[in-house]
């Protein structure tokens, strides 16, 4: 009798249950309600409430465009300490990575706090150099500890299996985790953080609340992390010899990886974009004149990937993950160029429901390449193994994050620069009634979001059409590592002890 698939994984005790990933989802659920709040309102909060009226709209805009370059500069050297810390250190009864869900998840939430903490209210008569400190330190200690925790629970995955379906599952359920954390800080923040202006249009942002959002998402992260400490395990097994680490062989391997090099570059300029869109925020609030659009905005973005993600797995199987993403980013790039044809104009301010009916058509192109991104991280980490015979995962997915945070930094950077410059937004024009639009500004700030839009997705194609493990070479390597991996185990066992 031919065994069926669940028998078989029933049997398997290293089989990934279905609830077991469901449990991996919830780390990246906690990340991604931290990284979109901070990343969809920090920058509203300090030109909104911090900083605005102690200086000119446009010096606060460059002054925290330095600032987002000067922590990302850090970064520098924070992720790959990071990364090889964890490479390092020896596996704990947990596992090698599992336990930094537990023991960062409450500095984290402590640094989530602090970025919003109403400090006005604690020094009335703070100078602005102060306030500009603060930012400063905040910021940069949010972002250490987001690094201490990302590293290691991207890191997971590829220790809880080495199977190709199942590191899809995880990369699947991954993505409903960080879509349901991102959804609810998109969906609840234009409603709970936006007050009325004298005009009755909802476009004045509100720190007491935000700090109160802020606490909340902190505790929400915490648990969340605990859920995904508890229900998930470490599977593939790892040598416990003292290895040094060969800092050159590791890094400088990944400069010769093709895999790596595009696959970097695309979440570079992917993850940017993503950074770039929080500029919806002032999108919603100085062109469409309200606020609480950035929920339809969201929908129309998640709802594509609500759709597939259960399909998903089923698609890349059949058609290959390169070869499905490849699509998608073309199916995205058109539409973002709809959205730079169709606007900005009087009707579409007034009826967007075209900007919204485009922004599904880009959500739906995008989905391919989100769901699947884990998974296909995943196989560039078992492409640098076989190449060099080392596993390296932590050290590998610092770079990888350390690009994707480059490429955050030049969108909130380049963002920023022409916020001030380009649109010439002034936090100080929110008081008055004619804020809901103005005239040339809002345009501006319209063109500087779609023409982002569609310039990461072009690039990102591009990149994707040089990407080389496509389906037929993906199960060639496959095959390879496994057999590398046994001849491995088997020369351990005849080693003396």
């Amino acid at each position: 009798m031919k065994e069926t698939k669940a028998a078989a994984k029933q049997r398997d005790p290293d089989a990934i249950k279905l609830k077991e990933a469901l449990g991996y989802s919830f780390g990246d659920l906690g990340n991604l309600m931290n990284l979109n709040f901070v990343s969809s309102y920090l920058k509203v909060y300090c030109t909104d409430y911090l900083l605005k009226g102690r200086a000119s709209g446009k010096k606060i805009t460059d002054d925290l465009a330095n600032m987002v370059l000067f922590v990302r500069l850090w970064d520098v050297i924070n992720d790959p300490i990071w990364g090889l810390f964890v490479d390092r250190r020896r596996p704990t009864k947990y596992g090698k990575f599992r336990h930094y869900l537990r023991s960062v998840a409450v500095p984290l939430a402590l640094s989530l706090v602090i970025c919003f903490l109403p400090i006005h209210q604690l020094f009335p008569n703070a100078s602005y150099p102060f306030l500009l400190a603060f930012s400063y330190i905040s910021y940069i200690f949010y972002g250490m500890m987001y690094t201490g925790m990302n590293i290691p629970y991207g890191s997971l995955a590829t220790a809880m299996t080495s199977k190709e379906e199942e590191r899809t599952l995880l990369s699947t359920t991954r993505n409903i985790g960080g879509g349901l954390g991102g959804g609810i800080v998109s969906l609840l923040g234009p409603i709970i953080l936006y007050d009325k202006n004298l005009s009755g249009e909802r476009t004045m942002f509100n720190n007491n609340k935000a700090f109160g959002m802020a606490v909340v998402m902190a505790v929400l992260g915490v648990i969340s992390y605990l859920l995904c400490f508890y229900l998930t395990k470490e599977r593939v097994q790892y040598s416990h010899k003292k290895e040094k680490l060969d800092i050159g062989l590791t890094y400088g391997s990944l400069l010769k990886s093709r895999p790596f090099i595009t696959v970097t570059l695309s979440g570079m300029m992917i993850s940017g974009l993503l950074q770039f869109q929080s500029f919806n925020q002032y999108l919603t609030k100085n062109y469409f004149a309200d606020s609480r659009l950035n929920i339809y905005i969201t929908a129309s973005t998640y709802l594509p990937m609500v759709i597939l993600i259960l399909l998903m797995p089923k698609i890349a199987k059949r058609f290959g993950k390169k070869e499905v993403t490849t699509a998608g980013l073309a199916i995205a790039a058109l539409f973002s160029l709809v959205l730079c044809l169709i606007g900005p104009n009087e009707q579409l301010r007034v009826h967007y429901f075209p900007f919204i009916l485009t922004n599904f058509g880009v959500g739906a192109g995008y989905s391919f390449l989100s769901i699947l991104t884990w998974a296909i991280v995943g196989d560039v980490i078992d492409y640098q193994e076989m190449k060099t015979g080392i596993k390296n995962e932590s050290a590998i997915y610092a770079v990888y994050t350390f690009a994707r945070k480059l490429g955050q930094t030049i969108a909130d950077f380049g963002g920023l620069r022409l916020l001030g410059g380009y649109a010439g937004y002034d936090a100080t024009e929110t008081d008055k009634p004619e804020v809901a639009y103005i005239a040339g500004k809002g345009d501006k700030i319209y063109k500087m979001v779609s023409r982002g839009m569609l310039i990461a997705y072009s690039i990102t194609f591009l990149l994707f059409l040089l990407y080389p493990l496509n389906k037929k070479k993906l199960s060639v390597m496959q095959e390879e590592l496994t057999a590398a991996r046994q001849r491995r185990m088997e020369e351990m066992k005849e080693l003396p002890l």
